[in-house]
């Protein structure tokens, strides 16, 4: 776990599931973690997004759109934050672990 500056948290993301294998994935939360975005990689090479706070869903998107895609999703979610949480998941159940909320 570490807390990432919101300006640098989509490269570091973009870096760190570019080492991660199938059903791997990272997961971003606010401060309180009272929000959350989980990005998983899926066997096919596609990538699963799930959003819990503002909107509640999931999608799968293309690797090539996922930098776009993350970059208004984390407008949406983080409008006014500065710091986000990033965890490394192991499997997709782990997005269901619940946090200790602040």
């Amino acid at each position: 776990m570490a807390l990432v500056n919101i300006d640098s948290v989509l490269r570091s993301l973009l870096q760190k599931l570019a080492k991660l294998n199938a059903p791997q994935g990272i997961e971003l939360l606010s401060y309180k973690r009272n929000r959350s975005i989980a990005v998983l990689l899926l066997a096919d090479g596609k990538i699963l997004v799930r959003e819990r706070g503002y909107r509640d869903g999931e999608q799968v998107i293309e690797k090539e759109a996922l930098p776009k895609f993350l970059k208004s999703t984390i407008k949406y979610e983080f409008p006014r934050s500065r710091k986000v949480r990033m965890y490394q998941l192991n499997n997709p159940e782990e997005t269901e672990k619940v946090r200790k909320k602040l």
